[in-house]
C-alpha cells in the first residue's frame, strides 16, 4: 500500500520570526485604524482604504489582496456574516452592528494574519458577551502554544474555553493554520477536538489560531461571491485572530503589540487548573 506523505511543518530561524514579528506589527497598527474609523455611516469599502494606507505607509504588502483573486486588503464580516466578507461601498455600517475586520501582512517574505470583532456604536451585552467569549477562547489556545505540547491541545482548550462561556456554537468548517512563508500553510488548526493529537509542537513553529463563535447554530453557508461565510440560521458572528510564534520563553504573540502579555496572563490561572500542563513560562516581550 502507498502511504500518504505528511507535509512537513516550516520550522523559522530567528531572524524569520523576526520577520514576522514586524509583518504582525503592521497588522496590528492596520486593525487598530480601521476599529477606531469604524463608526457609523462609514462603508466597509472606505475601512478598506484606510487598513491599505496604513499598510503601504509600513512599507509592507497585503496578505489578502490578490490572494486567489481576493479584491480587497481586509475582510469586513458584518453580523451574520462569519469570514471573508468583501469590503463593499454600498454596505455602511450602522449603530449596533458587528463588525469582524481580518487583515494580513509580508514584510520581507513573511506573513503576519489577526483579526478582530468589534461592536459598532452601543451593542446589546449579550452580544458583547458573545465577543468576550471568543477573544477569550482565542487566548485559551495561544497559551498552549508551547513546545512539547501536541497541537490539538491548542484546539480542545479553545472549545473548551468556548463551551464553558455558554451556549455558543463552534465553527467547524472554517480553522486556524500554520503560517510563515506563505499565509495558509498545513496543518490546520482546528477550534474543537480531543487533546494529546496531531503533531509535537516544537521552537520555530508559526502559526494562526482563529475561533469563530455565533449565537446560533455553528452551520455555515457560503454567498454567490464565492468567499462571503455566513451562519446558516442568521445568528451573529464573532472571529478573533492571532499570529503565535513558539519560542524558548513561551508564546510570543507576534500580531499583539505587547507580544502578548496581558492576553496571556488573563487566562494564565485556568490553565494552570488544567490537568497534566504546566503554566507556559510567559509571552515574550516585544
Amino acid at each position: 500500500m502507498r502511504l500518504s506523505r505528511i507535509p512537513s511543518i516550516e520550522i523559522k530561524t530567528p531572524g524569520q520570526v523576526a520577520h514576522m514579528r514586524e509583518a504582525g506589527l503592521v497588522v496590528a497598527r492596520m486593525l487598530r485604524a480601521v476599529a477606531v474609523a469604524a463608526e457609523p455611516g462609514i462603508s466597509t469599502a472606505e475601512l478598506d482604504a484606510i487598513a491599505e494606507r496604513e499598510m503601504k505607509a509600513a512599507g509592507a504588502r497585503s496578505s489578502f489582496k490578490g490572494y486567489h483573486g481576493y479584491p480587497a486588503t481586509i475582510c469586513t464580516s458584518v453580523n451574520d456574516e462569519i469570514v471573508h466578507g468583501i469590503p463593499d461601498s454600498e454596505v455602511r455600517l450602522a449603530a449596533g452592528d458587528v463588525l469582524s475586520i481580518d487583515a494580513g501582512a509580508i514584510v520581507a517574505g513573511w506573513h503576519g494574519d489577526a483579526a478582530i470583532t468589534i461592536g459598532v456604536g452601543e451593542i446589546s451585552e449579550s452580544t458583547a458577551a458573545l465577543l468576550r467569549a471568543c477573544e477569550r477562547a482565542m487566548w485559551h489556545g495561544l497559551a498552549n502554544a508551547v513546545a512539547g505540547r501536541h497541537l490539538t491541545d491548542i484546539s480542545h482548550a479553545v472549545e473548551s474555553s468556548a463551551l464553558a462561556s455558554g451556549g455558543y456554537g463552534v465553527v467547524h468548517e472554517y480553522t486556524g493554520h500554520f503560517i510563515g512563508s506563505a499565509m495558509h500553510m498545513d496543518p490546520a488548526v482546528p477550534n474543537y477536538g480531543r487533546p494529546g493529537r496531531g503533531p509535537v509542537l516544537t521552537e520555530g513553529m508559526a502559526m494562526a489560531i482563529e475561533p469563530m463563535l455565533v449565537t446560533g447554530s455553528p452551520e455555515t453557508r457560503l454567498l454567490d461571491d464565492g468567499w462571503t461565510v455566513v451562519t446558516q440560521d442568521g445568528g451573529i458572528a464573532a472571529h478573533f485572530e492571532h499570529t503565535v510564534a513558539i519560542t524558548p520563553g513561551g508564546p510570543w504573540v507576534l500580531t499583539a503589540e505587547d507580544g502578548g502579555v496581558s492576553g496571556l496572563a488573563s487566562v494564565a490561572a485556568a490553565v494552570a487548573d488544567e490537568p497534566d500542563h504546566e503554566v507556559p513560562v510567559g509571552a515574550r516581550r516585544a
